[in-house]
């Protein structure tokens, strides 16, 4: 009997409360969620929380929201400072002032505050705290609303899901947390002692948990870009197609002509133009190794030597592949990586971490600016990672026994047009490089077909959802999810296609369960 029966839309993948995943099982599930058609969303009880704000923090919010007002809860203070200076950088759509006036709420205990800037009153942005919680309000306004949600998705800035499942709880909303299984231990030191052996010559110190990958990536990209306008270095380049949010922060949080995107991940010469072309301006490189939906690697050691020649910084994210499978430190300033993927193998925690290479020499200040800027992941989804952690390598041991499997029925297929994967004969070379083991490739598989993505899509009995690396197999259209603006424009479809990127790519993250139940799920929805 097979390991797969179809799930019906909107259910929790895994099933935890706290689940990263939905089931979006029909190609008109994925546009009516991208689309937010009643009828798709009504169904949605979760969904990957930095592009769905979770239930339990929606009915947290509801509880503080004023009236005629939006309310955002945060991660922290900073990031609610953060968050009212952004919506006070520009004006509302309708070119409007709203009221600055501090005013206290029917609701217990809740303290609003002017935004910070002085200019976030012009948004009408206010910040709220109230014990250790945290956010912002505006009034209710679609642009405003437009605005919060994508910063915060970003940069990696939401409340944790547990925080708002514990602050339910103190109000008496919630009899209890939901049953799960925590580290019962010092959960830092669990968590720094299995991450230790992925980051070789690394100290203590060097090692930085975020509430999110992407919050780590925004505060390393952050950091290291204060340290390098000080040279009078703001030249950044994103070097091949990398995950959204890491391309939104490169060209929001970058002044106007200071974003370069260089394409091809194997075009030296491009990047050697770049740098005859910029100079001393250029401050950084940032890329995946492998990157994200092409699982392309980069000539490391060449790249490595081109950016020291010029005082580049590299910040580099091993995610695709598991910073348990490819030695990055080495080749970086700064690693940063998601830990929701792959160390927390059963898919119902967000974190991350950026760790310093000792050896750069911006490590020093590198080291205090992360300690300001990063996000804290909150104590009990620490001790939820701490717990699972070391299943990391019996999923990644799995995976490795699985893929090549799966690859080698996917490239066979008559229907099928493309496969990517790590050890793709156009970067094998560049990926054994740094991988700790040839068969060392994670657990993601992108593919394109020959017929309608749609037939396939909705006749898959594999769950289907975002994310990766957890112990459940899933499948997704990865750009309708990611880039649905460019999937549904003529422009945003040429965009994709010169970066060699098929609108229609599926996204796999291969499982633990019986490759044969994989491939046999795979075969049914080709036939």
């Amino acid at each position: 009997m097979s390991a797969f029966v179809p799930l019906p839309l909107g259910q929790r993948i895994p099933g935890s409360v706290h689940s990263v995943s939905c089931s979006l099982p029909t190609m008109r599930a994925i546009v009516g969620y991208e689309e937010k058609s009643p009828d798709i969303t009504r169904h949605l009880t979760s969904g990957y929380p930095r592009f769905l704000v979770h239930p339990l923090a929606r009915q947290l919010a509801e509880k503080y929201r004023p009236a005629g007002r939006a309310l955002w809860l945060t991660s922290s203070a900073r990031m609610a400072g953060e968050l009212a200076q952004h919506l006070g950088s520009h004006s509302t759509g309708s070119g409007q002032a709203h009221s600055t006036d501090s005013t206290s709420s029917p609701q217990a205990g809740f303290l609003l505050r002017q935004g910070y800037g002085g200019q976030a009153g012009q948004a009408g942005a206010q910040v709220f705290a109230d014990g250790t919680l945290n956010g912002v309000s505006h009034p209710e306004n679609a642009e405003l609303a437009t605005r919060a949600k994508t910063f915060l998705q970003n940069v990696g800035g939401f409340l944790s899901s547990r925080e708002a499942e514990d602050h339910l709880v103190r109000l008496g909303a919630l009899p209890a947390a939901a049953p799960e299984t925590l580290f019962p231990g010092d959960t830092a030191a669990e968590v720094k002692r299995r991450l230790r052996p992925a980051f070789p010559g690394a100290g203590d110190n060097d090692f930085f948990p975020a509430s999110s990958g992407m919050n780590a990536i925004y505060a390393a990209f952050r950091a290291m870009a204060e340290l390098q306008a000080g040279y009078g270095r703001t030249v950044w380049i994103q070097l091949g197609w990398l995950y959204l949010d890491t391309i939104a922060i490169l060209k929001k949080f970058t002044a106007p002509g200071d974003y370069i995107y260089a394409r091809d991940v194997f075009d030296h010469t491009a990047l050697e133009r770049l740098f005859v072309e910029h100079g001393r301006r250029i401050a950084g490189i940032i890329t995946e190794v492998p990157t994200n939906p092409l699982i392309q690697t980069p000539d490391m050691p060449w790249l490595v030597a081109l950016a020291r020649r010029h005082g580049a910084a590299l910040i580099l994210d091993p995610t695709v592949a598991s910073a348990f499978n490819v030695n990055l430190l080495p080749y970086a300033d700064v690693v940063t990586t998601s830990l929701t993927k792959y160390a927390a193998s059963e898919g119902d925690v967000i974190a991350g971490l950026a760790v310093v290479n000792p050896a750069s020499p911006h490590a020093a200040r590198l080291r205090a600016k992360l300690s300001a800027l990063l996000e804290p992941v909150y104590p009990r989804d620490l001790a939820r990672l701490a717990a699972q952690i070391g299943k990391a390598e019996d999923l990644l041991a799995r995976a490795h026994d699985n893929v090549p499997r799966v690859v080698a029925f996917l490239e066979k297929h008559p229907a099928v047009r493309d496969v990517f994967w790590a050890r793709r004969a156009e970067s094998r070379s560049n990926f054994e490089r740094v991988a700790r083991a040839p068969g060392a490739v994670g657990a993601m598989i992108s593919f394109t077909l020959r017929g309608p993505l749609e037939k396939f899509y909705d006749r898959l009995r594999l769950p289907k959802g975002p994310s990766f690396g957890m112990t459940t197999t899933l499948i997704c259209p990865f750009m309708f999810l990611a880039h649905y603006d460019l999937v549904t424009s003529e422009a945003g479809r040429a965009e994709l296609a010169a970066s060699g990127i098929d609108p229609n790519l599926l996204r796999l993250s291969v499982g633990t369960e019986p490759v044969e139940d994989i491939i046999a799920a795979l075969a049914e929805a080709l036939e």
